[in-house]
């Protein structure tokens, strides 16, 4: 079992699995299709590429959540024009991000070949990279490692990665949502987060998606070298 893990930091964030088109929302954590989607991207992968965005979903998923961050609205208009070029109307469209929040995620499968096509995505993307939405990208440091363990296993050992003002003010009992199929708990989610297609024409497909959470404790001064992120180039 091979896993890469990412980082997720930048300045802000959207994972929405529930949106409409006037309101944009955001989920608290990163949605395994928004992450597979960024890979898919990383690897050159057409919206219309179903047969390899299959070969993604075979990864497992999960994700640590080391900085919650805040909730940030944002306030839009936009104008609607007619097919014949005549302006209909104005209208006004919300969005939400999640701002300085820190998240842990943790990709693994047995194909090792899978695992490198992800370390490739994310160290040498054929499109750019963005935490959500195309306006968000994520910091420089995203890729940190492929671990011989798996998913869950890994979130449960690596180092505390929110910002130190926010430890100061918070203890290390942190979350991990991770698939049914890596984790076993009463706590359960279901999100709409499967990706089947990112198709513009023949419109975006999505299945359900079970999700568990499991509360961790991380010892709160661990020490962490900064060069260990670079991680195997």
């Amino acid at each position: 079992m091979k896993t890469i893990l990412l980082k997720f930091s930048g300045p802000l964030q959207s994972w929405g699995t529930n949106s409409h088109f006037e309101i944009r929302n955001t989920d608290a954590h990163p949605s395994k299709s928004g992450v597979i989607g960024m890979i898919a991207a990383g690897l050159g992968y057409s919206r219309d590429d179903d047969e390899n965005l299959a070969r993604l979903n075979c990864l497992s998923y999960a994700v640590r959540i080391d900085q919650t961050g805040e909730l940030l609205r944002d306030y839009h208009t936009a104008k609607k024009y007619k097919e014949n070029g005549t302006f209909e109307r104005t209208y006004v469209t919300t969005r939400y991000y999640l701002q300085d929040a820190v998240f842990i995620v943790a990709l693994s499968c047995d194909d090792e070949k899978l695992i490198d096509d992800v370390k490739t995505a994310v160290m040498f993307p054929y499109y750019s990279l963005y935490l959500g939405r195309r306006s968000l990208p994520p910091t420089a440091e995203l890729f940190l490692g492929v671990f011989d363990s798996d998913a869950v296993t890994i979130l449960k050992e690596y180092p505390w990665q929110a910002s130190p003002w926010y430890k100061k003010k918070n203890s290390a009992r942190l979350r991990i949502y991770a698939d049914e199929t890596l984790l076993k708990s009463e706590k359960v989610e279901i999100r709409n987060d499967v990706a089947l297609s990112f198709s513009q024409q023949r419109g975006r497909k999505f299945n359900p998606r079970a999700e568990f959470c499991l509360p961790i404790v991380l010892e709160k001064n661990q020490d962490h070298d900064a060069f260990d992120s670079v991680g195997e180039v």
